[in-house]
């Protein structure tokens, strides 16, 4: 499913935010990651891992690296381990960080999502994910879910987020990011 270049990154990516940080949980992980590639679209138009996200309730959800992380690692299992900890799914680091992969501007917004989330809960960046006028908030809005989600009659949907809203009112990056989507969809399905 993955590219061994891309599952490296992401095992990087994750990697360097457990070793920045204290006791990364499964679902603060889910959320940095997330953040990574919203910042990164916002930034420049083109995302950081291009994972898809999907409208959970304690989304925006990567389907999965949400499944690696609830049992013992499969693809990222040279990257991390889980810890349990008084029933919560704790994410380490089994090797040390490399940079092969990464610009210095992914470093320099790896460092930006540390030092602005480190000391954030779980439960404060759904908040942030969830946040009006978000790609989560938006795609439960316009699918009719949203109430559905929050009021836990559902905790999950197959229901895609719409990255592309995030540059849609600025058509360089709208149009980097479509040729970057353009381009990842030809090279994954080539095999290149």
């Amino acid at each position: 499913m993955y590219t061994p270049e891309h599952i490296e990154k992401i095992g990087n990516t994750i990697v360097f935010l457990v070793t920045n940080m204290k006791k990364v949980s499964k679902t603060k992980l889910l959320k940095l990651l997330y953040i990574l590639d919203e910042i990164s679209i916002k930034k420049s138009g083109l995302p950081f891992l291009n994972l898809e996200y999907k409208v959970w309730k304690f989304g925006p959800v990567a389907n999965d690296i949400f499944v690696e992380l609830s049992s013992s690692p499969s693809f990222l299992k040279d990257y991390i381990e889980r810890k349990i900890d008084n029933d919560n799914t704790y994410v380490e680091a089994k090797r040390t960080f490399s940079d092969d992969e990464f610009s210095k501007n992914e470093i320099e917004l790896m460092n930006l999502v540390v030092d602005k989330f480190k000391d954030a809960t779980a439960d404060e960046l759904i908040s942030f994910t969830h946040r009006q006028n978000s790609p989560w908030y938006n795609a439960a809005k316009n699918n009719l879910v949203l109430e559905l989600l929050e009021t836990e009659q559902i905790s999950s949907t197959d229901i895609k987020i719409n990255m592309l809203e995030l540059v849609e009112h600025d058509e360089r990056k709208k149009n980097i990011y479509l040729d970057y989507i353009e381009s990842y969809s030809h090279n994954t399905l080539s095999g290149n």
